[in-house]
């Protein structure tokens, strides 16, 4: 008897029983502007939105039981249409090609880890993966100040500020997209630079001064 209401007791003491087996930080930064106003989003909508780079870094934890603790890795995804969840509605993106970027630093087990870890958490985005490339990877956010810097050698880019006033055109702006994946504590940023010139999307792009980015933090 006392063995069980131990279990009891410890399966309602949070941050025990439910304790995440990965965490850490996330960047996302898409072709569109997510902190927007409605008129805005609606005229862009299937015109623009169609490519993301989605970037978690690893804190703590694992996956598979494999340790991933210092790695990062990112999904880049290319849709016919429109990406995004306005929390009243998902946009009909079609059909979604993507490339999983690894971490150079990645052992083999470690590669297939963050390819399984990716898949997982970017469910919608990864159905067609077309490439797995590792290169050297660095992440790092500052949440206070909206600055967000991720990099995967010289193949994808995100560089971000926080949101300062003149950011602020309509006067109607609101957060119109949620970020691509489960996340928490997110806050919309300011994309300084967004660039993929990697292969496998028969397409590249490189954008600057758009209201398109996330700063987050992850755990599963």
């Amino acid at each position: 008897m006392a063995r069980l209401s131990a279990i009891v007791v410890l399966s309602l003491l949070p941050g025990l029983a439910s304790a995440a087996q990965i965490s850490g930080e996330y960047l996302e930064a898409r072709s569109c502007d997510v902190y927007t106003g409605p008129c805005f989003a609606n005229a862009e909508m299937d015109l623009a939105g169609k490519e993301a780079v989605m970037a978690w870094r690893v804190e703590k934890g694992g996956w598979n039981d494999i340790d991933l603790a210092g790695l990062s890795v990112a999904v880049v995804a290319r849709s016919e249409k429109t990406m995004g969840d306005t929390g009243v509605f998902k946009m009909q993106a079609g059909h979604i090609r993507s490339v999983i970027l690894v971490d150079a630093k990645a052992n083999s087990a470690q590669r297939d880890a963050l390819v399984a870890f990716a898949k997982d958490a970017a469910k919608d985005f990864t159905k067609d993966v077309v490439r797995v490339d590792a290169v050297p990877m660095t992440l790092e956010n500052d949440h206070l100040s909206g600055k967000g810097r991720f990099a995967a050698g010289d193949v994808a880019r995100i560089e971000t500020r926080g949101m300062q006033k003149g950011d602020c055109i309509c006067t109607n702006e609101q957060v119109f997209y949620q970020p691509l994946t489960k996340v928490y504590d997110f806050s919309p940023a300011y994309s300084n630079t967004l660039s993929y010139t990697g292969a496998g999307l028969d397409t590249t792009w490189t954008a600057h001064g758009q209201r398109s980015a996330f700063l987050a933090t992850f755990r599963k």
